[in-house]
């Protein structure tokens, strides 16, 4: 578990377990119930902490039967495996805000040529879905955005489903802090689920997902908002559409079958969606931002 010098916090957790989630690769209504019915499994345990230390929790958000539940870090592939944790995460706690990373709305109603009810569930609807199921609240907000639109429809649809736009742009404008300040106001107390889609960063430093978008945040500037968040009432996170097949190195691999090159291969996304996984362990290991220990003074 991560040491996090600034809020003091270096703990060994005997609770942290990976389990793999077996899902159906032919049917996509089977998966998505088989990743709601684990996740729902997962949650109902009760954290080893607990056992030890009650002292240790207070504070934290309760579910609505006064309980402490585990909080699940996922680590996905499609972004649509969020419509399964959010409906198990609202039988816990009731409407979840949500804290999105991505370049991508993922708000949008239909694509062309949906005609079935499955149809509709696709890692760019998801969150309209949520919002159709009433699983999120109106409290939430997008970070990072930057993609194309068919139009103004396109955004007063977003703010229907519940969500604030944060662009890409908005860091040269207003900076760090004060993105780290607009969602934490959008937020407040509100139980919050944190996703975030890889393609929030810059294709230059994370070329290993399917749906890149050029101009797009640094690895540290995401890494730097994302400890702003500390102290939010976190109940989970993702990382997703992480695919190391299309990262850096990879094609020479295939291309020279030399192993020596294949032993330097760059893995930078994969590098990055690792650490910000190491940021989310220490988010949820703190009650407040971590302060700057640098001897340097403005």
């Amino acid at each position: 578990m991560p040491y996090v010098p600034e809020a003091d916090v270096s703990e060994k957790r005997e609770d942290t377990q990976w389990p793999g989630v077996p899902v159906n690769p032919f049917d996509n209504a089977l998966a998505v119930d088989q990743m709601e019915v684990a996740y729902s499994s997962l949650l109902a345990r009760t954290p080893a902490t607990l056992k030890k230390d009650v002292s240790a929790h207070l504070g934290r958000v309760t579910a609505k039967d006064g309980s402490i539940r585990p909080k699940i870090v996922t680590l996905g592939g499609d972004h649509t495996i969020v419509l399964p944790i959010l409906r198990s995460l609202h039988k816990v706690y009731g409407p979840i805000s949500v804290i999105h990373f991505d370049a991508h709305l993922d708000t949008w109603p239909a694509y062309p040529g949906q005609t079935t009810e499955q149809s509709r569930v696709t890692h760019g609807t998801f969150f309209y879905l949520a919002r159709e199921e009433n699983l999120i609240a109106n409290n939430s907000v997008h970070a990072g955005i930057r993609c194309k639109l068919a139009g103004l429809t396109d955004l007063e649809n977003d703010a229907e489903v519940g969500f604030q736009i944060i662009s890409t742009d908005d860091i040269d404008e207003f900076g760090v802090p004060a993105i780290i300040k607009s969602i934490r106001e959008r937020i407040g107390d509100s139980p919050v689920y944190l996703s975030l889609d890889i393609d929030v960063v810059d294709p230059g430093l994370a070329p290993a997902t399917g749906t890149p978008e050029a101009g797009g945040w640094t690895t540290r500037e995401v890494k730097r908002i994302l400890r702003g968040l500390a102290g939010l009432n976190f109940v989970g996170a993702d990382i997703v559409e992480v695919s190391p097949a299309f990262d850096h190195g990879k094609l020479a691999s295939a291309i020279d079958r030399n192993e020596d090159i294949q032993f330097f291969q760059a893995e930078i996304t994969g590098i990055a969606a690792a650490d910000f996984v190491h940021d989310y362990l220490s988010m949820f290991l703190t009650n407040k931002p971590p302060t700057s220990t640098t001897s340097l003074k403005s």
